[in-house]
């Protein structure tokens, strides 16, 4: 009895930390971060110190964190985020001292001024993870942020909140003064800043692209249509699981961005 309760405990853990978020009216919501990597293997011994789970939807292998999939494929590319115009993203840890312990024994790049609740930890590949502390979260880790850096701030939240449906606000920085602007989609916060010079896009790098879900990707699709926006992948199945579906569309500041519906094991 006792061994089927604890079976039972982890099983019903398991599964709350593997669900995306509920999406908003527009039926979205984040799904998940694809990384264009050198050494998958390292990639995986890296999000796992960070308290990544790996899952699996039928074929496709993911690292699971609260509200967001990270998915790695092995690929050659020019170099990392740093200098397109997605630059970084973000994670909040509920027990943040207990974390980077755990990460100087692992060896890892810790990245820290003068603010102990603030800064990076480096991975492989140029991956740059912002981190910060939040002890009410009820997951010892969840995705907090996407950082953008456009030429146009204001733009580029206006189209973010029209096509993802996304609540427009600003928010407090933790690494400096000042509010931020922003974008809330359920399971994660799009943060912008402005840059002077125009960026680079994401494809091909080694964050190459962000994904978000959908409820239903045709009414998804046939809803950017009606305002010009058309995908430069149309819908398609996906190779890897069966009850996923799949599209991509940009931005104009060059983010690329999968759609699926199904994501979630």
């Amino acid at each position: 009895m006792t061994i089927r309760c604890v079976s039972l405990t982890l099983l019903l853990a398991a599964t709350m930390f593997g669900q995306l978020p509920p999406k908003n009216a527009t039926g979205v919501s984040m799904g998940h971060i694809h990384l264009y990597v050198s050494d998958v293997a390292a990639q995986q011994s890296f999000w796992a110190t960070l308290g990544g789970i790996p899952v699996a939807n039928g074929k496709l292998e993911m690292i699971q964190f609260p509200g967001v999939f990270i998915l790695v494929r092995k690929a050659e590319t020019p170099g990392g985020p740093e200098g397109s115009i997605v630059n970084h993203f973000g994670m909040t840890w509920k027990d943040l001292p207990a974390a980077i312990t755990k990460w100087k024994a692992a060896g890892l790049k810790i990245e820290q001024g003068a603010k102990p609740n603030q800064g990076f930890v480096a991975g492989p590949d140029g991956i740059r993870v912002e981190f910060s502390s939040d002890p009410s979260l009820k997951t010892p880790v969840e995705l907090n942020h996407i950082h953008l850096y456009p030429q146009d701030v204001p733009a580029m939240q206006a189209w973010y909140a029209k096509v993802l449906g996304g609540v427009p606000g600003k928010s407090a920085r933790v690494s400096s003064l000042g509010p931020i602007d922003t974008v809330d989609v359920p399971g994660v916060t799009l943060a912008f800043s402005k840059s002077e010079t125009k960026l680079l896009p994401t494809a091909g790098r080694s964050l190459e692209h962000i994904g978000f879900d959908v409820q239903d990707l045709p009414e998804f699709l046939k809803r950017l249509e009606a305002m010009g926006i058309k995908p430069d992948v149309d819908i398609r199945p996906s190779n890897f699981s069966p009850k996923l579906r799949v599209a991509f569309i940009g931005d104009p500041w060059g983010t690329k961005m999968e759609i699926t519906e199904g994501l979630a094991p």
